[in-house]
This record gives structure tokens, sequence and C-alpha cells, in this order.
């Protein structure tokens, strides 16, 4: 009993001063909302909504540790999306509502106790003082007994009165701060994709080190035998035809082993994009702009999609120059490529567009194409650059 009120006094009296800066936030928030109208407050209101999505965690912090309360943190969001986030509008709520339900928990709660813990020692105190220490007691000792009452009635209750609060507290955090089952569901289904992405990944990767070091330098091996076996026997045919086959094979196997994963990447997405740009047949200039390096079915599935594109652009548009361009904007890996062709390029022309839209919405992305008779033709994918 005493540890609970104790924890739960803990955690209203340090809530106090950590919604005083979130309560004003609030206090923005609404001033902005009206400012908003005139689209003057536009601008202050998404930095509002972007402060208060961060007391998502920012509250979390006492109420796991004091409490035990956990809840997720916000997810990504894009600035401009923020205006209909309904997370950043239920936490800026929060922050409005939370700061008079701990101040009164702090203030009443904390001031009742101590008052009813002083009623409780009267007797005592008028001992010590018959005027009381603080305040005016009764001259009669005996009377001291009704402040007992008082004060045994005061500390009985008010720990029911602070956890009372708290547990509204609670409802309003699970409710506004708190993401719904069906996010919680989302997130942990946008998880386990990670995972399984990320296993494939590895999978992928580690076939194509046994094709390479195993199976590729066995046919290397039989590929040198068998030219030996030509020099001896230069009249025989099957030798002959037996080293061609090895050749061919190996050829196969090369391919493959670059369509699981292609070995430049080892090396990372900018020296990979580098190779594949410097090996295509239209000039192509190239910008890449990363802070860190993506994840990798993230960035294996950057570089075939501008493999694939620079292939469409050298087979079918008659361009003379392309521009490739990636940059990372709010947890999405945004990819550009522009040629000067003649244009005419869609979704459903057949060309392999589709399996590149399909690719980019398997991580949470899209592709769109802007291509006009005549050109020029701008083909804009976005991926996911969350692990």
């Amino acid at each position: 009993m005493i540890v609970r009120f104790v924890r739960a006094y803990a955690y209203v009296l340090s809530g106090v001063f950590l919604a005083i800066p979130t309560f004003l936030l609030s206090l923005l928030g609404i001033v902005f909302s009206a400012l908003s109208l005139l689209t003057v407050g536009l601008p202050f209101l998404v930095g509002v909504l972007w402060l208060a999505r961060g007391s998502i965690a920012y509250f979390r912090w006492p109420a796991r540790g004091l409490l035990g309360w956990d809840w997720s943190g916000p997810g990504p969001v894009r600035l401009l999306g923020l205006l209909r986030n309904g997370a950043a509008w239920k936490a800026l709520l929060y922050c409005f509502l939370t700061f008079p339900v701990k101040f009164t928990g702090a203030y009443i709660g904390g001031a009742s106790f101590l008052i009813g813990l002083y009623f409780l020692t009267a007797p005592a105190w008028w001992l010590l003082s018959p005027r009381g220490i603080g305040i005016e007691l009764t001259p009669i000792w005996s009377h001291t007994w009704w402040y007992f009452v008082q004060g045994l009635v005061a500390v009985g209750v008010i720990p029911w009165f602070v956890r009372c609060l708290v547990w509204l507290d609670r409802l309003l955090a699970y409710a506004l701060l708190a993401p719904s089952r069906d996010r919680q569901r989302i997130a942990q289904l946008e998880a386990g994709r990670a995972a399984l992405q990320s296993d494939a990944a590895a999978l992928l990767r580690r076939v194509e080190r046994n094709l390479h070091d195993g199976t590729q330098a066995r046919l290397v091996a039989l590929g040198v035998t068998l030219s030996r076996l030509s020099h001896r026997l230069p009249d025989e045919p099957l030798v002959a035809n037996a080293r061609d086959a090895v050749t061919e094979a190996l050829a196969e196997l090369r391919d493959i082993v670059r369509g699981m994963h292609p070995p430049a990447l080892d090396d990372g997405l900018e020296v990979a994009l580098s190779t594949l740009v410097a090996r295509s047949a239209v000039p192509v200039r190239l910008h890449v702009t990363l802070p860190s390096r993506p994840p990798d079915a993230t960035a294996s599935a950057v570089y075939f999609t501008v493999a694939e594109l620079l292939t469409n652009i050298a087979r079918h548009s008659g361009a003379s120059r392309a521009w490739v361009s990636l940059v990372c904007d709010d947890d999405f890996l945004r990819l550009v490529v522009r040629d000067d062709g003649r244009g005419g390029a869609g979704v459903s022309t057949g060309t392999g567009l589709p399996g590149l839209a399909r690719r980019a919405e398997a991580l949470d992305g899209s592709l769109t194409v802007d291509s006009p008779g005549g050109g020029p033709t701008v083909v804009t994918v976005t991926f996911s650059g969350k692990a």
C-alpha cells in the first residue's frame, strides 16, 4: 500500500514538472490552430505537432520507470503529413489534459497527506506544545483525538485519491499515446516482414557465397582440366564440346550469382551504382546522397531497379543522356531516373515497370512515371529506408 502510494505520488510529482513545457506546447497548438485558418500559423502548427509526437516517448520514460507502463514510440512520418496524423493530434490533446490531472494529484494529494499526518500525530504535538506547532490546536488534550480521527481518515483516503488520478492518467495515456490494436498489429507485421526480408537477403548472400566459392570453383577447375586435355587430344571433339559446355555453364552461373546478390553491393550502394552507371550504354550522370548505409533488402532493390531502368533507357527510349539521383527523404530513399528520350513510357507498357512497381510496394514505397510524348521521361521510386 505505502510502496504503491509512493510510486504513484512520485509519478504525479515528476509528471508535473515534465508536463509544464508540454502544456505550454498544447496552448501554442491552440493558438496556431486558430492562426492556421489564415494560413499564417500553418508552419508553426506543423512544428507543434512534430514536438507533440515526440512527447509519446517523452511521457513513456517516467511511466515505464515508476509504474511499469509501456507503449511503442511514434513511427516515422513526413512533415507534410503531420496535419493529417491522428497520433500527433491525440498526443497534443494528452499534453493539454495530463497537466491538470497530475497537478491535482501532486498538490492536493501531497498537501492533504501531510496535513493528515500532522493531525494523526496531534496528541503527541499537544504534549510537546499545548498550542501546537504551526497551527492552533485545542486547549484540551482529549480534544486532539478528533484531529487524530481526521488525520487517520485523510491518510487512508488520500493514497486512493492519488491512485485514482494515476488510473485516470493511465486511461488518457493508453487512449491518446499508445497505438491502437490495429496499429500494434501493423507494427508487428511490419517487424515480421522486415525480419523475413533480412533473413531472405542473408540466405541469398549465403547461397551466392556457396556458389561462388564451391560450385564455380569446381567448374573452373574442371574447365582447366578439360583445356589441358584438349591440348593433349586436339583431335577429340568430345573434350572440346565438354570444355565449351563448362564455359557456358560458368557464364550462366555468374549471371545467376549477380542476379541474386551483386558483388558490388558489398562495397556499398554508392559504389555499386557507380559501377552500374559506368557499364551503361547511355552516358549517365549519378548523384547519391545517403547519410547511412540502407538495409540489404533495400539496397538490392535500388540496385536492380536502376539496372532495369537503365536497360529500358538503352533499349527503348532513344535517349542520348540519363540522370540518376538517390537521396534520403524522411526515412525513405527517393530514386529519380530521368532521360532525354522520346517518352511514352508507362507502368502498363510492358517494359518491366510493373515488376519494379511491385518491388517498390513490397518495401512500403511507390513508383510513378512522368513520360509525355516526345519526352523527357522521369521515373520516381521511393523505398523504405528502415531496417
